[in-house]
């Protein structure tokens, strides 16, 4: 049985592909997660080591941004995600642009 289920409020993938939405496939580590601020104005964030880099594929409408070295995407609840990503800088702007 294949599992279409999410977290928060994106939509399963299949969805997204009826949608005729655009995707690209990086290969990811380390990851920053901002859990917005603090009553000080100051970013909550939590640190998420991976020893390893996989690839994944995310709906390209997800990046906010894209750093030498993080991919900035938006994720459940408010929330957002820096990526650490294996691929050189070019290459993910060529895939974007």
């Amino acid at each position: 049985m294949k599992d279409n289920t999410t977290s928060g409020s994106f939509p399963p993938l299949e969805g997204l592909r009826e949608a005729n939405m655009k995707f690209i496939e990086v290969t990811l580590g380390s990851y920053i997660i901002s859990h917005g601020y603090d009553e000080k104005h100051k970013e909550k964030i939590e640190h998420v080591p991976s020893d390893n880099f996989s690839k994944k594929i995310i709906p390209i409408c997800r990046i906010k941004s894209v750093s030498e070295k993080y991919i900035l995407t938006d994720y459940v609840d408010g929330r957002w995600i820096y990526w650490e990503y294996q691929e050189d800088y070019e290459i993910i702007k060529k895939l974007l642009l």
